[in-house]
């Protein structure tokens, strides 16, 4: 999966393999081999090699893909992009006929779905969680409607772009 992350008004390229327990990241080229273990409440062990660092993520919009993260007793403000979506000019609530199409920001497992086809819906309303980097994310309607389908069950394996709930 490769995304763009927006970090101190600069962007770096991001590529993410995410098979457990290791993460093979690449940032701008440079390769990141990480094991990660999550501690709760937003904290995490991020261990490459001999290096150990204690990471917090916070504030997850999932409308906007930004969260903030400390690191190294440093606090970064990061918003995360899908190349793809940016090319093609849909968003998370990407207007299609009158339709909203909810997709993956980013690859991962689908750990719940909160809402059935035919539910009414409201802005806002949280429709489907996905985990990704052990961060569970509740993914939002962007408009009131009905849910028309929903493309993945619980369990899933789910790509950065894939339309998981489409709301009319």
């Amino acid at each position: 999966m490769k995304l763009i992350a927006e970090l101190a008004n600069s962007e770096h390229e991001i590529s993410l393999d995410l098979d457990e327990p290791v993460v093979i990241a690449t940032v701008d080229g440079r390769n990141h081999e990480l094991e990660v273990r999550e501690l709760g409440n937003g904290d995490y062990l991020l261990i490459e090699g001999s290096r150990v660092f204690r990471c917090r993520v916070s504030g997850v919009s999932d409308t906007h893909n930004a969260f903030g993260v400390a690191l190294r007793g440093r606090n970064y403000d990061v918003s995360v992009i899908d190349p793809k979506r940016l090319r093609s000019g849909h968003t998370s609530g990407a207007h299609h006929h009158g339709s909203a199409q909810i997709v993956s920001p980013m690859p991962g497992k689908v750990v719940r779905v909160l809402v059935a086809v035919g539910d009414s819906v409201e802005a806002g309303q949280g429709v489907i969680v996905v985990e990704a980097m052990k961060m569970q994310n509740e993914l939002k309607s962007p408009k009131t409607g009905v849910v028309a389908s929903i493309n993945a069950d619980a369990g899933a394996t789910v790509n950065a772009g894939d339309v998981l709930v489409v709301i009319e």
